[in-house]
């Protein structure tokens, strides 16, 4: 981890997590929007200008009318019709551009004037590395709706949304660094605070991976009541093999349904701990605010599914999920902090010597 904090690279990590979180949740406006696959092509340099002129917009179009999802799904569609979603596309993939330029050019700037020492500057290669990393996992989500099928692949999609989140996880947790200052807390025991808000962020994780499978398998369309599901609280053969937990769209989109409601049980526990053990007011108000947040989270997944899906709601319920994630970051690094900082309280205690020996 890095020791040298610096204002300035903190407020950049800040603003390119935001930026990520930004593109994460067009992400899922370009997927409800059926936009994903209208461009064929993964054009890193050239694709940054989009079709000039009749002729280039019509080799386009032409492009996208041998692909599965025109075929089996949007046969019949006009160019003008096309052009909306290939400028949905098109701004998902120029702001990853410009994402990247966000990431590479200031910490280059950084790097020259040593604001980030090279000896510490393992953890933004790192991140840059997640950045192309995710990327590429972008179009070979993209490519797997190219050849057989009107969809992509609900794994790739998902590895792809993770390494994004990674990324700003990452982002975050570096920024905090460089604000909280950096505390090697490797050799102070974990709280139980600390492992608590370690088990949440499990928790919202494993819940966020079955989200993008149920995005990636349109499983929020398979039913639209609640608490019911399909008529019943535990539809028929749920469960009837390993392989429905990650290939039936009815069987994902029912954990993803129910496993949430564990967040809202860690979550206050959490808070009346340190309620309890009188950590800082600062921690204590923010667990109030964050079982609020996973409170709201669990609505909106509820009103997207009565909703059927609507496009606002399920973007906001993506938004709130990376909100969650941004402050189970925050907790893990607080609560590691004052793990570290009690370590060293009781390091600094004089020892009393045995007066039996004096």
């Amino acid at each position: 981890m890095p020791r040298t904090q610096s204002s300035a690279v903190m407020k950049w990590l800040f603003v390119f997590a935001a930026v990520v979180a930004f593109l994460v949740v067009f992400g899922g406006f370009t997927r409800l929007t059926r936009s994903g696959l209208s461009i064929v092509e993964w054009n890193p340099i050239n694709g940054t200008v989009p079709p000039m002129g009749n002729h280039q917009w019509e080799a386009e179009f032409a492009k996208y009318q041998q692909t599965p999802e025109y075929i089996l799904i949007n046969k019949g569609m006009t160019l003008t019709e096309y052009k909306y979603i290939f400028f949905v596309e098109w701004f998902h993939r120029l702001v990853a551009r410009l994402a990247g330029l966000f990431y590479a050019i200031p910490v280059f700037y950084f790097l020259f004037k040593k604001t980030i020492p090279f000896k510490e500057f393992g953890i933004y290669f790192v991140m840059g590395m997640l950045f192309i990393g995710q990327a590429f996992m972008g179009w070979f989500m993209v490519a797997s709706g190219l050849v057989d099928r009107p969809s992509v692949s609900h794994f790739r999609l998902t590895a792809h949304l993770m390494l994004a989140l990674i990324l700003f996880s990452l982002a975050l947790w570096t920024a905090f660094g460089h604000k909280y200052g950096f505390h090697d807390s490797g050799k102070a025991r974990w709280s139980l605070p600390s492992k608590l808000a370690l088990g949440s962020t499990v928790v919202l994780l494993i819940q966020i991976i079955y989200g993008g499978m149920t995005a990636g398998l349109k499983a929020g369309h398979v039913s639209s009541t609640w608490p019911l599901m399909l008529g019943k609280w535990i539809p028929p053969n749920l469960f009837n093999s390993w392989v429905a937990l990650f290939e039936s769209p009815q069987t994902i989109v029912f954990i993803h349904r129910w496993f949430a409601w564990l967040g809202i049980i860690l979550v206050p526990v959490v808070y009346y701990l340190v309620k309890k053990q009188n950590y800082p007011a600062d921690i204590v108000n923010g667990l109030k605010w964050l079982t609020g947040v996973v409170a709201l989270q669990i609505a909106l997944g509820v009103l997207t599914v009565l909703s059927f899906v609507n496009i606002v709601i399920a973007l906001i319920h993506q938004a709130n999920a990376i909100l969650l994630l941004g402050l189970a970051v925050y907790f893990i690094h607080r609560f590691r902090a004052l793990d570290r900082k009690m370590v060293t309280e009781m390091e600094n205690i004089p020892v009393q010597g045995n007066l039996a020996t004096k």
